[in-house]
């Protein structure tokens, strides 16, 4: 496995992977268009984020992704991501895929310099918050408030 910086030509395979995930979640639900067009924006421009996958090179088929988007804290006073869509294609589950992903991204941040990592799950996934919890991350008091804009919807 090798995970790498996506290209264009794995789009098609991220919005595969992020349909699974979609499926799965409360608040989001799988649109091909929409997923293409924030992923081009992420790809096309590296200053926004950076989409990692994992690349099962045996059989040239790209096994999982995560995405890591850029801001800045003005309460740390420094550069932070925000660790979106980490998914793992079921058929590869269990294998150590995401640990290794997780742990990549984990160390670009600290790399690059970025003071934080910040990500957001459902409340009901415990399998997640336990696998975070397994790479470092804790629980924050801040609670998650969103407004939808109509021109989004």
């Amino acid at each position: 496995m090798v995970i790498r910086s996506a290209t264009l030509d794995d789009i098609d395979r991220c919005i595969e992977l992020l349909t699974c995930l979609f499926g799965q979640e409360a608040e989001f639900s799988p649109d091909p268009v929409r997923q293409r067009k924030g992923l081009l924006m992420i790809v096309q421009d590296p200053s926004r984020g950076n989409v990692f996958v994992v690349e099962d090179q045996k059989r040239k088929v790209i096994t999982g992704m995560a995405v890591l988007l850029y801001t800045v804290s003005t309460a740390l006073g420094s550069k932070v991501a925000l660790l979106e869509d980490l998914v793992i294609d079921p058929g590869y589950r269990s294998q150590g895929i995401g640990t290794q992903l997780i742990n990549y991204a984990i160390r670009f941040a600290e790399n690059e310099g970025f003071a934080r990592i910040t990500l957001l799950t459902d409340e009901d996934n415990g399998t997640a918050h336990h696998f975070y919890q397994k790479q470092g991350f804790s629980r924050s008091d801040m609670i998650v408030f969103r407004r939808i804009n109509s021109l989004v919807r």
